[in-house]
């Protein structure tokens, strides 16, 4: 696996795009990896739709983060993330022999003939353990699913993070400002002459409307790159006669 500093994901489900319910991973996944030194570089939401996912997971493919998928690994005929991924990697799918032996050390008897369709996965791939059930997650590559299911999959993707992401070299860090009296507009020249010249990091720039406007502008990225891009930051903004505060 590589050494990343960002990660993507994917959340899959119809009941999260009709509003049946509401998404908790995401926000969750924020917390966690930041934690970790580590960001959500980019999500996506997703149908139970086998045709898309596939299309997702072959996109997903070219870029070069891990992604973690959460959701569509069940049984039941709506969930199709599995054979969207055997698809997407040219793995087909097989019954596998130690996801079996979890599911019927769990269930016994009840594992047939329905919960053991659950390790028909990917013939390349490699088990991610679930504590609530073990009724496996998996691995393809740089890929990790999990299960829809929070009480599931969140202990699953501490164990990913443990085992594939133990540690990082370059933390991810912010610094910003809020300035006031000037449009987002009026600022863009000194952003693209700033980005131009600390593209080590990543510039923001959020504007917030109310009865008093104001940008909340920063950097994030490596701690002393972004030091020093904001100490630039504050000094033009300060020639420029602007009011600037620290942002909460």
């Amino acid at each position: 696996m590589r050494q990343q500093c960002a990660i993507g994901i994917i959340i899959v489900g119809d009941e999260i795009l009709s509003g049946k319910r509401q998404d908790r991973h995401l926000a969750h996944v924020i917390d966690v990896l930041r934690a970790r030194g580590l960001h959500v570089a980019w999500c996506r939401y997703l149908g139970d739709d086998l045709s898309q996912l596939t299309d997702a997971l072959r996109q997903s493919q070219l870029g070069d983060l891990p992604v973690v998928c959460f959701g569509g690994i069940g049984a039941t005929p709506d969930d199709c993330t599995r054979q969207a991924a055997a698809k997407a990697f040219g793995s087909p799918l097989v019954l596998n022999a130690e996801a079996v032996a979890l599911i019927e050390s769990q269930f016994g008897p009840g594992a047939y003939p329905y919960r053991v369709r659950m390790a028909e996965l990917p013939e390349d791939c490699l088990l991610i353990p679930n504590p609530y059930n073990r009724i496996p997650g998996f691995t393809l590559y740089d890929h990790h699913f999990l299960p829809g299911f929070p009480e599931m999959a969140w202990p699953m993707l501490d164990w990913v993070l443990n085992t594939y992401y133990p540690s990082q070299t370059t933390w991810m860090h912010e610094r910003s400002l809020r300035v006031f009296g000037i449009a987002e507009s009026q600022l863009l020249p000194l952003m693209e002459q700033l980005s131009a010249r600390h593209g080590k990091v990543k510039l923001f720039s959020l504007p917030r409307l109310g009865e008093v406007i104001s940008i909340e502008m920063g950097f994030r990225g490596e701690s002393e790159s972004v030091e020093t891009a904001f100490a630039e930051l504050l000094d033009a903004l300060r020639t420029l006669g602007l009011t600037v505060q620290s942002a909460a």
